[in-house]
């Protein structure tokens, strides 16, 4: 078997938008599920139980980050694909994967050590059975995605989303606890390795004779090394605030944290992904092309995440419940931060693509200097502090992202400016204006308060972007509409 992979501009103009639709479309109703079943847990378990999960978690993720991903992602890119390939790239995952159950199985009593959490070790030694399940996972989504084929991957989330769903709920509802965050993910990546290789029609078995794939090998190398620096960069926080907080503060923490970063966490990297696969394509991506992305990106994001910003004070009794309302003073703060880190991880694709994955990887390696100082400064000023942290730091290395990554692409500065401008005033007039109206408010309940401010941002939003550029919503409209034909960027 090959797949070779001629496309041509019309063609792949109407698979950008059909993956995007699907990725995307179906992304919001499996987050619905999905979220549904978290905000229900999440009333249930206490700040101590998503404290210990989140001790947990720094040595997941960290390992996490060399689990061959990279390896399958360098197949997008490959002219022509073969069955042996395949096989090799399956053996491979499967080795590294193993190896990475075993270490974690091993080194849990020292995680558990530095957090002086005990019961750190038993989750830790139980969530090493998730990697043997990663492999049957990443081939799966490298060949889809080399297919351009985003329908059947959405159609497997949604049901991996109600598996997960109805574990968690029937744990919290039976008092598993902290269990529960454990139970959850185990189902979910379990069901969805059994999909994706059903929708692929992937190998299972594999081939340990690498002759040949050291150039897979090569890129997936460098692509882990970006992840690992990404580690550092993403959850030194956890790892110095789990020295600083105790477990209940630890939990308001990384809850807020969760709920900043729902936009940037769930709905860019299904962006990224259909956009490294549609760049990868073209192997000449323009600036244009990243401009598009980040115009329609921004588009969503900004008003999100200034309406976040206002509605705090009521949205987080409705959604959580009075005992989390430590988060409130967070969620201003941190949306600053995930509006930045929302454009600063849309570059990446746009450099992997264009063959040149060190940029990513540079780019990663001064974030893992700059943000864990970040954190280590505000670790002063305890939870508020780990927030300001996280807007300094992203400060920094969005900027430096422009410069470098942009570099490379050709980006102008002028014409990002020109891109962010319009959504960015529009989200502004509609936080004032729903800020003012909740100062104005009389006495209601909190749910009439959060539908009355949703419903008069969304008003205020929309209609101060078609005064300011009417163009945006055109271009939105558009993209949605059309049908293939290749459409010519907006001047910038």
């Amino acid at each position: 078997m090959a797949e070779a992979d001629p496309i041509s501009k019309s063609s792949l103009a109407a698979q950008v938008r059909t993956a995007v639709i699907w990725r995307s479309g179906s992304q919001v109703l499996t987050q619905i599920v999905s979220w549904a079943s978290t905000l229900i847990v999440i009333r249930l378990l206490t700040p101590q139980d998503y404290g210990l999960f989140a001790m947990a978690q720094v040595m997941l993720m960290l390992l996490s980050t060399m689990n061959g991903y990279g390896l399958a992602s360098a197949l997008i890119r490959e002219q022509e694909v073969t069955e042996e390939r395949l096989r090799q790239t399956l053996g491979m995952l499967v080795l590294l994967n193993g190896g990475l159950a075993l270490t974690q199985f091993l080194a849990a009593p020292l995680v558990a050590l530095w957090f002086d959490q005990p019961m750190v070790t038993d989750l830790l030694r139980v969530q090493s059975l998730l990697y043997l399940a990663v492999p049957f996972c990443a081939l799966p989504h490298a060949i889809l995605s080399r297919r351009m084929d985003f329908r059947r991957p959405a159609q497997v989330r949604l049901v991996v989303a109600i598996a997960g769903a109805s574990t968690a709920l029937t744990g919290a509802l039976s008092g598993w606890g902290v269990w529960t965050l454990v139970a959850a993910p185990m189902v979910m990546l379990l069901t969805e390795a059994i999909g994706m290789t059903w929708a692929a029609g992937a190998p299972i078995r594999p081939s340990f004779r690498f002759s040949g794939a050291g150039h897979i090998a090569g890129f997936g190398g460098v692509m882990t090394a970006t992840q690992l620096f990404w580690f550092v960069q993403s959850q030194a926080d956890v790892m110095i605030a789990g020295r600083v907080l105790n477990a209940h503060d630890l939990g308001v923490y990384t809850t807020g944290l969760f709920l900043a970063q729902l936009l940037a966490a769930k709905f860019v990297p299904p962006i990224n992904e259909v956009a490294y696969a549609a760049y990868s394509r073209q192997q000449d991506v323009a600036a244009s092309a990243l401009l598009a992305t980040i115009r329609l990106v921004t588009m969503v994001a900004l008003p999100a995440y200034a309406g976040l910003a206002v509605v705090a004070p009521v949205l987080v009794p409705v959604l959580l419940g009075d005992k989390w309302s430590q988060i409130v003073p967070l969620l201003p703060i941190l949306s600053v931060a995930m509006a930045m880190m929302t454009l600063q991880i849309l570059f990446a694709p746009a450099t992997n693509a264009r063959g040149v994955p060190w940029a990513a990887l540079r780019i990663t390696m001064i974030g893992s200097v700059v943000m864990p100082s970040a954190y280590f400064i505000g670790s002063h000023w305890g939870v508020t502090g780990f927030a300001w942290g996280w807007v300094g730091g992203m400060a920094v290395l969005t900027c430096a992202t422009v410069i470098l990554s942009g570099g490379i692409i050709g980006l102008r500065i002028g014409n990002l400016a020109r891109a962010l401008a319009p959504p960015l005033a529009a989200a502004l007039v509609m936080a004032a204006g729903v800020a003012l109206m909740l100062r104005a408010l009389p006495a209601v309940p909190d749910i009439a308060a959060l539908a009355s401010a949703v419903l008069l941002g969304v008003g205020l939003y929309l209609g101060a972007l078609h005064l300011i550029a009417p163009d945006r919503m055109a271009e939105a409209l558009h993209f949605l509409r059309n049908r293939g034909e290749a459409e010519p960027a907006p001047a910038e």
